[in-house]
Protein backbone atom coordinates (compact mmCIF):
# COMPACT_ATOMS: atom_id res chain seq x y z
CA UNK A 1 0.00 0.00 0.00
CA UNK A 2 1.01 3.99 -0.91
CA UNK A 3 0.21 6.64 -1.40
CA UNK A 4 1.17 8.16 -4.89
CA UNK A 5 -0.05 11.34 -4.29
CA UNK A 6 -1.16 14.11 -1.24
CA UNK A 7 -3.24 17.17 -1.83
CA UNK A 8 -3.24 19.91 1.40
CA UNK A 9 -5.59 22.94 1.35
CA UNK A 10 -5.45 25.37 4.27
CA UNK A 11 -4.03 22.36 6.16
CA UNK A 12 -1.57 24.00 9.09
CA UNK A 13 0.95 26.10 7.33
CA UNK A 14 0.17 24.79 3.39
CA UNK A 15 -2.47 26.87 1.61
CA UNK A 16 -2.10 24.64 -1.32
CA UNK A 17 -0.14 22.16 -1.86
CA UNK A 18 0.49 18.48 -3.81
CA UNK A 19 2.86 16.05 -3.50
CA UNK A 20 3.83 13.22 -5.93
CA UNK A 21 4.89 10.21 -4.19
CA UNK A 22 6.48 6.77 -5.39
CA UNK A 23 6.17 3.33 -3.61
CA UNK A 24 9.74 2.20 -1.85
CA UNK A 25 12.06 4.90 -0.02
CA UNK A 26 10.57 9.14 -0.31
CA UNK A 27 12.47 11.98 1.42
CA UNK A 28 11.39 15.35 1.92
CA UNK A 29 14.04 17.39 2.86
CA UNK A 30 13.93 21.20 3.60
CA UNK A 31 15.08 23.29 6.25
CA UNK A 32 13.21 23.45 9.42
CA UNK A 33 10.46 25.33 9.33
CA UNK A 34 9.07 24.70 5.70
CA UNK A 35 6.61 22.35 6.80
CA UNK A 36 7.97 18.95 6.66
CA UNK A 37 6.37 17.30 9.84
CA UNK A 38 3.06 19.27 8.24
CA UNK A 39 3.06 17.10 5.42
CA UNK A 40 3.55 13.79 7.41
CA UNK A 41 1.26 14.67 9.99
CA UNK A 42 -1.31 15.24 7.39
CA UNK A 43 -1.36 11.44 6.38
CA UNK A 44 -0.96 10.17 10.11
CA UNK A 45 -4.28 12.33 10.65
CA UNK A 46 -6.21 10.68 7.14
CA UNK A 47 -5.15 7.13 8.80
CA UNK A 48 -6.09 6.88 12.06
CA UNK A 49 -8.21 10.25 13.04
CA UNK A 50 -5.60 11.76 15.25
CA UNK A 51 -2.63 13.13 15.33
CA UNK A 52 -0.02 12.51 18.26
CA UNK A 53 1.12 16.44 18.33
CA UNK A 54 -2.42 17.41 19.15
CA UNK A 55 -5.69 16.28 20.92
CA UNK A 56 -7.24 19.25 19.20
CA UNK A 57 -8.51 19.48 14.83
CA UNK A 58 -8.09 23.58 15.49
CA UNK A 59 -4.15 23.50 15.30
CA UNK A 60 -4.30 21.68 11.91
CA UNK A 61 -6.39 24.09 9.92
CA UNK A 62 -4.35 27.66 8.75
CA UNK A 63 -5.04 30.44 10.84
CA UNK A 64 -7.95 32.21 9.77
CA UNK A 65 -9.52 29.75 7.93
CA UNK A 66 -12.66 27.60 9.24
CA UNK A 67 -11.54 24.06 7.38
CA UNK A 68 -8.82 22.11 6.24
CA UNK A 69 -8.55 19.62 3.41
CA UNK A 70 -6.29 16.57 3.15
CA UNK A 71 -6.86 14.28 0.03
CA UNK A 72 -4.47 11.26 -1.55
CA UNK A 73 -4.92 8.69 -4.08
CA UNK A 74 -4.03 5.45 -2.48
CA UNK A 75 -2.97 2.78 -4.55
CA UNK A 76 -2.77 -0.89 -2.83
CA UNK A 77 -2.08 -4.79 -3.62
CA UNK A 78 -3.69 -7.84 -3.22
CA UNK A 79 -3.29 -8.70 0.49
CA UNK A 80 -0.69 -11.42 1.67
CA UNK A 81 -2.04 -14.54 1.92
CA UNK A 82 -2.49 -16.22 5.22
CA UNK A 83 -3.53 -13.03 6.88
CA UNK A 84 -7.01 -12.52 8.61
CA UNK A 85 -7.95 -9.78 5.17
CA UNK A 86 -6.69 -12.51 2.79
CA UNK A 87 -8.97 -15.38 4.29
CA UNK A 88 -11.66 -13.07 4.81
CA UNK A 89 -11.67 -12.29 1.10
CA UNK A 90 -11.54 -15.85 0.12
CA UNK A 91 -14.50 -17.11 2.70
CA UNK A 92 -16.50 -14.20 2.90
CA UNK A 93 -15.27 -13.48 6.62
CA UNK A 94 -14.80 -10.11 9.06
CA UNK A 95 -11.63 -11.66 9.67
CA UNK A 96 -12.68 -12.28 13.39
CA UNK A 97 -12.11 -8.72 13.42
CA UNK A 98 -9.14 -7.60 12.69
CA UNK A 99 -9.32 -5.28 9.95
CA UNK A 100 -13.31 -4.38 10.25
CA UNK A 101 -12.29 -0.55 9.42
CA UNK A 102 -12.50 -1.58 5.86
CA UNK A 103 -9.71 -2.42 3.60
CA UNK A 104 -8.33 0.46 0.84
CA UNK A 105 -9.41 -0.21 -2.87
CA UNK A 106 -7.35 -0.20 -5.49
CA UNK A 107 -6.39 3.43 -6.98
CA UNK A 108 -8.49 4.91 -4.25
CA UNK A 109 -8.69 8.71 -3.17
CA UNK A 110 -9.59 9.58 -0.22
CA UNK A 111 -10.69 12.90 1.01
CA UNK A 112 -11.12 14.92 4.76
CA UNK A 113 -12.19 18.04 5.89
CA UNK A 114 -11.52 19.09 9.32
CA UNK A 115 -13.55 21.84 10.36
CA UNK A 116 -12.81 24.55 13.53
CA UNK A 117 -16.93 24.19 14.16
CA UNK A 118 -18.65 20.61 13.52
CA UNK A 119 -18.12 17.37 12.74
CA UNK A 120 -15.18 16.52 10.56
CA UNK A 121 -16.17 15.28 6.87
CA UNK A 122 -15.18 13.09 4.45
CA UNK A 123 -15.26 11.35 0.89
CA UNK A 124 -14.14 8.37 -0.83
CA UNK A 125 -14.02 8.77 -4.64
CA UNK A 126 -15.70 12.11 -4.59
CA UNK A 127 -18.58 10.27 -3.48
CA UNK A 128 -21.50 11.03 -0.86
CA UNK A 129 -20.46 12.94 2.53
CA UNK A 130 -19.00 10.73 5.38
CA UNK A 131 -17.96 10.91 8.93
CA UNK A 132 -14.48 10.62 8.85
CA UNK A 133 -14.80 7.67 11.37
CA UNK A 134 -16.33 6.04 8.14
CA UNK A 135 -12.65 6.19 6.14
CA UNK A 136 -9.85 5.94 9.32
CA UNK A 137 -8.20 3.14 9.59
CA UNK A 138 -8.53 2.33 5.65
CA UNK A 139 -5.24 3.71 4.93
CA UNK A 140 -2.80 2.22 7.82
CA UNK A 141 0.39 4.35 8.61
CA UNK A 142 3.34 4.05 11.68
CA UNK A 143 4.82 7.34 12.22
CA UNK A 144 8.39 7.80 13.92
CA UNK A 145 9.08 10.87 15.50
CA UNK A 146 11.50 12.20 17.66
CA UNK A 147 8.83 12.31 20.77
CA UNK A 148 8.82 8.22 20.72
CA UNK A 149 10.93 7.88 23.67
CA UNK A 150 7.79 9.99 25.75
CA UNK A 151 5.92 6.80 24.99
CA UNK A 152 7.89 5.30 27.79
CA UNK A 153 8.44 8.65 29.63
CA UNK A 154 5.71 10.75 29.04
CA UNK A 155 2.13 11.36 30.67
CA UNK A 156 -0.91 8.48 30.07
CA UNK A 157 -2.65 10.74 27.42
CA UNK A 158 0.24 10.10 24.97
CA UNK A 159 0.35 6.57 25.55
CA UNK A 160 -3.95 6.50 25.16
CA UNK A 161 -3.01 7.88 21.80
CA UNK A 162 -1.13 5.37 20.81
CA UNK A 163 -4.33 3.03 21.78
CA UNK A 164 -6.57 4.70 19.99
CA UNK A 165 -4.52 5.35 16.86
CA UNK A 166 -4.13 0.90 16.85
CA UNK A 167 -7.84 0.64 17.43
CA UNK A 168 -8.93 2.78 14.63
CA UNK A 169 -6.64 0.59 12.53
CA UNK A 170 -7.71 -2.76 13.98
CA UNK A 171 -10.78 -2.80 15.36
CA UNK A 172 -13.90 -1.79 13.23
CA UNK A 173 -15.67 0.77 15.35
CA UNK A 174 -13.37 1.73 17.43
CA UNK A 175 -13.19 5.67 16.24
CA UNK A 176 -17.20 5.58 16.99
CA UNK A 177 -16.76 4.37 20.15
CA UNK A 178 -14.33 6.61 21.08
CA UNK A 179 -16.34 9.56 19.49
CA UNK A 180 -19.20 8.45 21.49
CA UNK A 181 -18.02 8.76 24.97
CA UNK A 182 -16.04 11.37 24.69
CA UNK A 183 -19.29 13.08 23.86
CA UNK A 184 -20.75 11.00 26.77
CA UNK A 185 -18.28 12.05 29.13
CA UNK A 186 -18.83 15.84 28.26
CA UNK A 187 -22.64 15.90 29.14
CA UNK A 188 -21.62 14.53 32.59
CA UNK A 189 -19.10 16.77 33.31
CA UNK A 190 -20.94 19.92 32.50
CA UNK A 191 -23.92 17.69 35.20
CA UNK A 192 -21.09 17.18 37.74
CA UNK A 193 -20.41 20.64 36.94
CA UNK A 194 -23.80 22.25 37.62
CA UNK A 195 -24.35 20.44 40.86
CA UNK A 196 -21.69 22.12 42.39
CA UNK A 197 -22.90 25.53 41.20
CA UNK A 198 -25.69 24.97 43.98
CA UNK A 199 -26.57 28.82 43.43
CA UNK A 200 -27.82 28.97 39.76
CA UNK A 201 -28.89 25.74 39.26
CA UNK A 202 -30.60 24.54 43.15
CA UNK A 203 -34.35 24.76 41.76
CA UNK A 204 -33.31 21.96 38.85
CA UNK A 205 -31.41 19.81 41.42
CA UNK A 206 -33.51 16.53 41.02
CA UNK A 207 -34.07 16.89 37.11
CA UNK A 208 -30.01 17.29 37.11
CA UNK A 209 -29.86 14.17 39.08
CA UNK A 210 -32.41 12.18 36.83
CA UNK A 211 -30.03 13.66 33.90
CA UNK A 212 -27.13 12.45 35.81
CA UNK A 213 -28.00 8.76 36.07
CA UNK A 214 -28.73 8.35 32.68
CA UNK A 215 -25.76 9.61 31.62
CA UNK A 216 -23.55 7.76 33.86
CA UNK A 217 -25.30 5.04 32.98
CA UNK A 218 -24.53 5.52 29.42
CA UNK A 219 -21.14 6.45 30.07
CA UNK A 220 -20.36 2.88 31.95
CA UNK A 221 -21.86 1.21 28.82
CA UNK A 222 -19.53 2.62 26.50
CA UNK A 223 -16.64 2.67 28.47
CA UNK A 224 -17.09 -0.83 29.50
CA UNK A 225 -16.88 -1.24 25.76
CA UNK A 226 -13.64 0.61 24.88
CA UNK A 227 -11.77 -0.80 27.99
CA UNK A 228 -12.34 -4.43 26.36
CA UNK A 229 -10.98 -2.69 22.85
CA UNK A 230 -7.80 -1.72 24.80
CA UNK A 231 -7.44 -4.74 26.38
CA UNK A 232 -7.83 -6.19 23.22
CA UNK A 233 -5.42 -4.24 21.48
CA UNK A 234 -2.87 -4.42 24.49
CA UNK A 235 -3.08 -8.06 23.91
CA UNK A 236 -2.40 -7.71 20.50
CA UNK A 237 0.67 -6.18 21.05
CA UNK A 238 2.37 -7.47 24.31
CA UNK A 239 4.06 -10.82 22.48
CA UNK A 240 5.34 -8.94 19.27
CA UNK A 241 6.73 -6.14 21.55
CA UNK A 242 8.75 -8.38 23.92
CA UNK A 243 10.04 -10.11 20.81
CA UNK A 244 10.79 -7.46 19.25
CA UNK A 245 12.71 -5.79 22.12
CA UNK A 246 14.60 -8.74 23.12
CA UNK A 247 16.16 -8.29 19.31
CA UNK A 248 17.16 -4.65 19.70
CA UNK A 249 18.58 -5.13 23.08
CA UNK A 250 20.31 -8.19 22.31
CA UNK A 251 18.53 -10.66 24.73
CA UNK A 252 19.69 -8.66 28.27
CA UNK A 253 16.52 -7.62 29.29
CA UNK A 254 12.96 -8.41 28.95
CA UNK A 255 9.94 -5.96 28.39
CA UNK A 256 6.54 -5.91 29.04
CA UNK A 257 2.89 -4.42 28.43
CA UNK A 258 0.69 -3.83 31.05
CA UNK A 259 -2.92 -2.22 30.48
CA UNK A 260 -3.98 -0.45 33.14
CA UNK A 261 -7.50 0.79 32.96
CA UNK A 262 -9.35 3.15 34.98
CA UNK A 263 -12.46 0.77 34.93
CA UNK A 264 -10.37 -1.90 36.44
CA UNK A 265 -13.43 -4.00 37.18
CA UNK A 266 -13.21 -4.88 34.18
CA UNK A 267 -10.40 -7.13 34.54
CA UNK A 268 -11.56 -8.64 37.42
CA UNK A 269 -14.90 -9.57 36.89
CA UNK A 270 -17.15 -10.90 33.68
CA UNK A 271 -19.83 -8.99 34.40
CA UNK A 272 -18.71 -5.13 35.95
CA UNK A 273 -21.33 -2.80 35.17
CA UNK A 274 -22.98 -2.75 38.65
CA UNK A 275 -19.12 -2.96 40.46
CA UNK A 276 -18.69 0.49 38.22
CA UNK A 277 -22.34 1.25 39.31
CA UNK A 278 -20.91 0.94 42.88
CA UNK A 279 -17.93 3.02 42.34
CA UNK A 280 -18.74 5.95 40.46
CA UNK A 281 -21.51 6.36 43.89
CA UNK A 282 -18.39 6.21 46.59
CA UNK A 283 -16.67 8.92 44.30
CA UNK A 284 -19.91 11.12 43.91
CA UNK A 285 -19.04 13.51 46.57
CA UNK A 286 -15.48 14.25 45.14
CA UNK A 287 -16.83 14.13 41.32
CA UNK A 288 -19.14 17.09 42.10
CA UNK A 289 -16.59 18.78 43.84
CA UNK A 290 -14.25 19.00 41.07
CA UNK A 291 -17.00 18.98 38.60
CA UNK A 292 -15.07 16.35 36.62
CA UNK A 293 -15.35 12.75 35.93
CA UNK A 294 -12.89 11.14 37.84
CA UNK A 295 -12.80 7.68 36.10
CA UNK A 296 -13.66 6.66 33.23
CA UNK A 297 -11.18 5.45 30.03
CA UNK A 298 -10.01 9.23 29.45
CA UNK A 299 -8.05 8.34 32.78
CA UNK A 300 -6.32 4.77 31.28
CA UNK A 301 -2.89 4.31 30.94
CA UNK A 302 -0.32 1.72 29.31
CA UNK A 303 2.57 0.55 31.25
CA UNK A 304 5.78 -0.31 29.75
CA UNK A 305 7.87 -2.60 31.81
CA UNK A 306 11.32 -3.75 31.89
CA UNK A 307 12.40 -7.01 33.89
CA UNK A 308 8.91 -5.93 35.70
CA UNK A 309 9.60 -2.60 36.80
CA UNK A 310 8.08 0.34 35.41
CA UNK A 311 10.42 1.76 32.20
CA UNK A 312 9.34 5.21 33.18
CA UNK A 313 11.10 5.30 36.60
CA UNK A 314 14.06 3.25 35.58
CA UNK A 315 15.05 2.84 32.50
CA UNK A 316 18.03 4.60 30.98
CA UNK A 317 17.10 6.95 27.80
CA UNK A 318 18.98 4.45 25.40
CA UNK A 319 16.66 1.68 26.61
CA UNK A 320 12.89 4.21 27.06
CA UNK A 321 14.13 4.75 23.12
CA UNK A 322 14.67 1.31 22.17
CA UNK A 323 11.23 -0.12 23.80
CA UNK A 324 9.46 3.42 22.16
CA UNK A 325 11.34 1.47 18.73
CA UNK A 326 9.81 -2.05 19.34
CA UNK A 327 6.11 -0.70 20.35
CA UNK A 328 5.85 1.00 17.01
CA UNK A 329 7.77 -2.04 15.36
CA UNK A 330 5.32 -4.05 17.08
CA UNK A 331 2.08 -2.13 16.22
CA UNK A 332 3.34 -2.32 12.65
CA UNK A 333 3.58 -6.13 12.48
CA UNK A 334 0.15 -6.85 14.41
CA UNK A 335 -1.76 -3.98 11.14
CA UNK A 336 0.56 -5.87 8.38
CA UNK A 337 -1.06 -9.04 9.43
CA UNK A 338 -4.39 -8.11 10.32
CA UNK A 339 -4.70 -6.03 7.20
CA UNK A 340 -3.28 -8.08 4.82
CA UNK A 341 -1.02 -5.02 3.93
CA UNK A 342 2.14 -3.46 5.00
CA UNK A 343 1.21 0.24 6.57
CA UNK A 344 3.10 3.35 5.41
CA UNK A 345 6.08 3.76 7.19
CA UNK A 346 6.50 7.36 8.32
CA UNK A 347 10.14 8.71 9.48
CA UNK A 348 9.90 12.08 10.93
CA UNK A 349 12.98 13.67 11.84
CA UNK A 350 14.30 10.97 13.80
CA UNK A 351 17.80 9.91 12.77
CA UNK A 352 19.27 12.73 14.76
CA UNK A 353 17.67 11.18 17.95
CA UNK A 354 19.19 7.92 17.93
CA UNK A 355 22.62 6.91 18.40
CA UNK A 356 24.43 4.77 15.51
CA UNK A 357 23.21 1.49 17.32
CA UNK A 358 19.17 2.63 16.79
CA UNK A 359 19.81 4.18 13.77
CA UNK A 360 20.70 1.06 11.68
CA UNK A 361 18.13 -1.40 13.61
CA UNK A 362 15.11 1.79 12.25
CA UNK A 363 17.16 1.40 8.58
CA UNK A 364 17.09 -2.33 8.50
CA UNK A 365 13.65 -2.31 9.69
CA UNK A 366 12.42 0.67 6.97
CA UNK A 367 14.29 -0.93 4.24
CA UNK A 368 11.81 -3.57 3.36
CA UNK A 369 8.17 -1.78 3.81
CA UNK A 370 6.46 -1.06 0.54
CA UNK A 371 6.49 2.92 1.04
CA UNK A 372 8.61 4.85 3.63
CA UNK A 373 8.37 8.35 3.89
CA UNK A 374 11.50 10.11 5.54
CA UNK A 375 11.45 14.14 6.52
CA UNK A 376 15.28 15.04 7.18
CA UNK A 377 16.32 18.81 6.76
CA UNK A 378 18.93 17.52 3.61
CA UNK A 379 19.07 14.19 1.94
CA UNK A 380 22.57 13.90 3.06
CA UNK A 381 21.29 13.52 6.61
CA UNK A 382 20.14 9.86 6.28
CA UNK A 383 23.03 7.38 7.64
CA UNK A 384 24.00 4.67 5.39
CA UNK A 385 22.79 1.11 6.36
CA UNK A 386 26.12 0.63 8.05
CA UNK A 387 25.45 3.68 10.89
CA UNK A 388 27.70 6.01 9.87
CA UNK A 389 26.53 8.73 6.92
CA UNK A 390 27.06 9.00 3.11
CA UNK A 391 23.13 8.18 2.61
CA UNK A 392 23.47 5.27 0.71
CA UNK A 393 21.31 3.04 2.00
CA UNK A 394 17.50 4.13 2.05
CA UNK A 395 18.39 7.57 0.23
CA UNK A 396 20.15 5.63 -3.13
CA UNK A 397 17.30 5.62 -5.09
CA UNK A 398 14.97 7.19 -3.49
CA UNK A 399 12.03 9.67 -4.53
CA UNK A 400 13.69 13.05 -3.37
CA UNK A 401 11.28 15.77 -2.79
CA UNK A 402 12.66 19.41 -2.19
CA UNK A 403 10.05 21.57 0.56
CA UNK A 404 11.45 24.68 -0.33
CA UNK A 405 10.42 23.91 -4.26
CA UNK A 406 6.82 23.19 -2.36
CA UNK A 407 6.74 26.12 -1.07
CA UNK A 408 7.54 28.28 -4.31
CA UNK A 409 5.22 26.55 -6.19
CA UNK A 410 2.49 27.14 -3.09
CA UNK A 411 3.31 31.00 -3.75
CA UNK A 412 2.82 31.09 -6.84
CA UNK A 413 -0.43 29.14 -6.80
CA UNK A 414 -1.88 31.61 -4.29
CA UNK A 415 -0.25 34.29 -5.77
CA UNK A 416 0.39 34.62 -9.55
CA UNK A 417 1.01 37.89 -9.65
CA UNK A 418 4.61 36.90 -7.81
CA UNK A 419 4.98 35.19 -11.70
CA UNK A 420 6.48 39.08 -12.27
CA UNK A 421 9.03 38.91 -10.11
CA UNK A 422 10.50 35.61 -11.98
CA UNK A 423 7.94 32.57 -10.77
CA UNK A 424 6.52 30.31 -13.31
CA UNK A 425 2.90 31.11 -13.74
CA UNK A 426 0.12 29.07 -12.11
CA UNK A 427 -1.01 25.94 -13.59
CA UNK A 428 -4.47 25.87 -14.94
CA UNK A 429 -5.94 22.74 -12.90
CA UNK A 430 -3.88 24.24 -9.52
CA UNK A 431 -1.57 21.72 -9.77
CA UNK A 432 1.23 23.72 -9.24
CA UNK A 433 3.33 22.05 -7.43
CA UNK A 434 3.43 18.45 -9.77
CA UNK A 435 6.45 19.01 -11.03
CA UNK A 436 7.90 20.14 -8.45
CA UNK A 437 7.72 17.07 -6.44
CA UNK A 438 7.93 14.68 -9.41
CA UNK A 439 10.14 11.49 -8.29
CA UNK A 440 13.97 12.43 -8.99
CA UNK A 441 16.06 9.63 -8.66
CA UNK A 442 18.99 10.12 -6.12
CA UNK A 443 22.48 9.57 -7.55
CA UNK A 444 24.33 7.10 -6.60
CA UNK A 445 27.01 8.86 -4.58
CA UNK A 446 30.72 9.32 -5.16
CA UNK A 447 33.54 7.47 -3.31
CA UNK A 448 34.22 10.66 -1.93
CA UNK A 449 30.66 11.75 -0.96
CA UNK A 450 30.27 13.29 2.32
CA UNK A 451 29.32 11.19 5.03
CA UNK A 452 26.10 10.60 5.21
CA UNK A 453 -4.66 13.33 23.27
CA UNK A 454 -9.42 14.80 22.66
CA UNK A 455 -10.40 12.68 19.58
CA UNK A 456 -12.10 15.31 17.29
CA UNK A 457 -9.96 14.71 14.78
CA UNK A 458 -12.48 11.16 14.35
CA UNK A 459 -15.40 12.48 14.50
Amino acid sequence: MYVSRLALDHYRSWGHCVVDFTDGVNILHGANGLGKTNIVEAIEVLSTGTSHRTSSSLPLIERGCASATIRANVSISAPAPGTPASDARHDGSSGAGLGETGAAEPDTTYEVTVTARGANRARINGGSSLYMRDVVGRIPSISFTPEDQRLVSGDPATRRTLLNQAGAMLIGGYADRLQTISKIARQRAALLKQLGERDGYASRQDSILGGLEIWTGQFIEAGVALTRDRQRIVGLLAEPFAEIYRSLAGGRQEASLSYEPSFDEVLMFDEPMAHISEHFQRIYPGEVARGANLIGPHRDDLSLLLDGVPAREFASNGEMWTMALALKMALFDVVAHARGAKPIVILDDVFAQLDESRRGQILEFAGGQDQVIITVAAASDIPAAGGTGGGSGLASGANIIDVAALKRAQDEYLHPDLAAFGLAPASPDGDASHEASKASKAPEPASDAPATDGDRAGS
